[in-house]
């Protein structure tokens, strides 16, 4: 026994001590159940874009002749100058705040992080709602400006800066939760090392810490783009054409929807650039740490005399974000109140969100898993592939995948037509982008020395991977199941389309009174929305 242990002890030594095997350079081989796992997540994720391939390719010369004739550059370049403006905007906020809220001694991080991670829950439409009642040309307010300053019409918010004002709001938790998980498994020792050279904090933030936070950040930019690209809610409200509008007319209003299917697949091409792109960005570069031995605890930054203007920027981001549409909504369920409009406690609507978004939340960390070790261990074509095959379903349009699964249920599977089951595989499709990206940045982090070691001692792949990596990407895994979870709470399109018969969520809740101009009506299941989420 003492032999045996002094060999595994020698073992242990011996691998640490090694250098670290660059990935990429000799990567090994993947075993068989993770490439099975991995590709048959990858089918189920192409479901959709299968739809949208024999849709288009069904589809007549007249329709592609027609294609051009919608303005479709135009649009095009809105919708790209939108993501540009929206992804950078959510960047410039969510970094700051990520750094201040974990390596910073400002008051109340833990409030801070949660509050501004909240405005998550908001659905676009909402959103898009609030921005018109509050800074529309006769909105809340212009009426504040008119009696003491005599203001009868303020700028224009419509069209790009309402819209780039309300899809920024919404999407920066997406950087602000990556970024803050790569924060945490940081090792604070480079900074360190970066201070007692002599360079200021400044300096160390410019040069130590934001190249090794660039995976979180491509990331999170990464989420934000595709959500910018296929959101639909925020840009009908404030009359911005982009692509999605274009999708969803002619899904509305055509029988054929042939034109639908290839707008589609120019949509879907789209977003393979943004995530091709992304992986530039991310490079080939290492960041975990090379050294041995247990990572240092943080030490805070003491902001001094910076404390106050840092509480002042948390404070308008969280109000601006958060406080203010939830202000609002309360004031017209309060309007709604006194009017006598009958106000429910949507309790059922409450379960059901709870209950889909639980289920859709673990299916999507789990499908993520198997593609995030592939693209991290065993980098090359395949798992390339692999991994931009996770992320066309979030640029997707949720009526088209909706319609898309509808179209397979019900030829191909009709036992999971109109069931929760098909839903939740709708929402793994929409939103396994999110999954992937969080556990990846984490999984980055983690040195390949620590699971060679754990095989070194004579453990299966599956033990080190339940007893060594899993613990050491939880960061990632609940930063990315979070996103899923809140992603699906706000979820509309597809849920309308294959929730069984009779299913009602939130969200469809608050659609069903907005879309009617019930707005008193909508604010009470939107708040509870907030409210449940946010719990």
């Amino acid at each position: 026994m003492q032999w045996a242990g002094t060999q595994g002890l020698r073992s242990l030594r011996r691998v640490l001590a090694a250098p670290a095997r660059g990935w990429s350079e000799k990567p090994g081989k993947p075993s068989v159940v993770l490439l099975i796992a991995a590709l048959a997540v990858a089918a189920a994720l192409l479901l959709p874009t299968t739809y949208l391939v024999i849709r288009a390719a069904g589809a007549g010369l007249e329709t592609w002749e027609l294609l051009w004739r919608v303005r479709i550059l135009e649009i095009l370049v809105r919708t790209l100058s939108l993501i540009g403006a929206v992804t950078t905007a959510s960047i410039l906020l969510a970094v700051p705040m990520a750094w201040l809220t974990v390596r910073t001694d400002l008051p109340f991080r833990t409030a801070w992080a949660v509050l501004a991670a909240l405005p998550l829950v908001i659905p676009s439409y909402v959103a898009g709602f609030i921005v018109v009642v509050a800074l529309g040309p006769r909105g809340m307010l212009q009426k504040m400006l008119d009696g003491p300053f005599g203001v009868d019409r303020i700028p224009d918010i419509y069209g790009f800066p309402g819209a780039t004002l309300t899809l920024t709001l919404l999407s920066y938790p997406y950087v602000l939760l990556t970024v803050r998980s790569a924060f945490l498994r940081m090792d604070p020792s480079l900074e360190e090392v970066s201070r007692g050279l002599g360079r200021n904090p400044w300096a160390t933030f410019l040069g130590v810490i934001l190249p090794l936070l660039r995976p979180a950040i491509a990331a999170g930019g990464l989420l934000v783009a595709l959500y910018t690209l296929a959101d639909f809610g925020a840009v009908s409200l404030l009359r911005y054409e982009t692509f999605t509008w274009a999708i969803f007319l002619q899904y509305e209003s055509a029988l054929d929807r042939g034109l639908g299917a290839v707008l589609s697949l120019v949509l879907v091409g789209v977003a393979l650039a943004i995530v091709a792109g992304e992986i530039l960005t991310r490079g080939r570069s290492r960041y975990y740490r090379s050294s041995p031995g247990a990572a240092r605890s943080v030490v805070r930054v003491r902001l001094g005399n910076w404390r106050w203007p840092a509480l002042t920027f948390c404070a308008a981001l969280v109000a601006a974000s958060l406080i203010l549409p939830m202000s609002i909504l309360g004031f017209w369920a309060v309007r709604g109140i006194v009017a006598g409009e009958p106000l429910l406690l949507l309790w059922a609507a409450a379960r059901n969100s709870l209950y889909v978004s639980g289920l859709a939340a673990l299916a999507a960390v789990v499908a993520a898993m198997p593609i995030a070790i592939l693209s991290v261990r065993y980098p090359g074509m395949l798992s390339g592939l692999l991994e931009r095959t996770a992320h066309i379903g979030f640029a997707l349009p949720g009526i088209a995948i909706a319609l898309a699964l509808v179209f397979f249920g019900a030829n191909y599977a009709p036992i999971l037509y109109q069931t929760t089951g098909l839903l939740i595989l709708a929402y793994v499709v929409l939103f396994i982008s999110a999954a992937l990206g969080a556990v990846r940045a984490s999984l980055l982090q983690v040195s390949p020395n620590v699971e060679e070691a754990a095989r070194g001692l004579g453990r299966t792949p599956l033990t080190v991977f339940t007893s060594v990596t899993l613990p050491l990407v939880r960061p990632g895994i609940i930063s990315g199941a979070s996103l899923v979870f809140l992603l699906t709470m706000k979820e509309l399109p597809a849920t309308l389309i294959l929730g069984p018969i009779g299913f009602k969520t939130l969200a469809t809740s608050i659609w069903s009174a907005a879309s009617e101009a019930f707005f008193a009506q909508a604010a009470a299941p939107a708040l509870l929305l907030i409210l449940v989420s946010s719990a």
